[in-house]
This record gives C-alpha cells, sequence and structure tokens, in this order.
C-alpha cells in the first residue's frame, strides 16, 4: 500500500497538546497519532451511519420486535460492517 504525504497546519497550543498525548499514550510519532485519530473517527461515522440504519429498518418492521431479537440483528449487522471495513 502506498502512503501519500498531506500538510497541515495546527495552531501552536494544539500541537502542545498533540505533543503531550504522543509521548504520555506510548505513539512513536505524530503521524501514528493523527493516523490513529482519523481511523477512529471514520469507525465513528460508520457506527453513527449503521445505528440510523438500524433504527430506520426498525421503524418499518411490520409485526414487533423483542428487545433480544433486535439486539442480535444490530450484532449481526455491525459484525457485516466489520467484515466489510
Amino acid at each position: 500500500m502506498t502512503t501519500d504525504m498531506i500538510t497541515m497546519k495546527l495552531e501552536h497550543q494544539f500541537l502542545e497538546k498533540v505533543d503531550k498525548a504522543v509521548k504520555h499514550e506510548g505513539y512513536h510519532n505524530r503521524t501514528e497519532f493523527i493516523r490513529t485519530a482519523l481511523r477512529e473517527k471514520l469507525d465513528k461515522i460508520q457506527f453513527n451511519k449503521a445505528v440510523l440504519e438500524i433504527a430506520h429498518l426498525k421503524g418499518k418492521a411490520k409485526k414487533k420486535v423483542s428487545a433480544e431479537t433486535y439486539e442480535l440483528t444490530r450484532a449481526k449487522a455491525f459484525e457485516a460492517l466489520e467484515r466489510e471495513s
């Protein structure tokens, strides 16, 4: 996999916070920290999208769905999303 370089401008105080997090959380460098943060943000976006889809589908059900069935279906949906990423 190839990588592309990007350039970012950050306020000095914000960058100091990033550097502290890099040091205290055991990251090797800023790049590793920022890459992890971006992955986490993308995962959160995907999670929120899945939750909205499940909520939409739940409202369209023609029959009553038990909480247990709902949770089982939700778990299966997230497993499928995990396999896709």
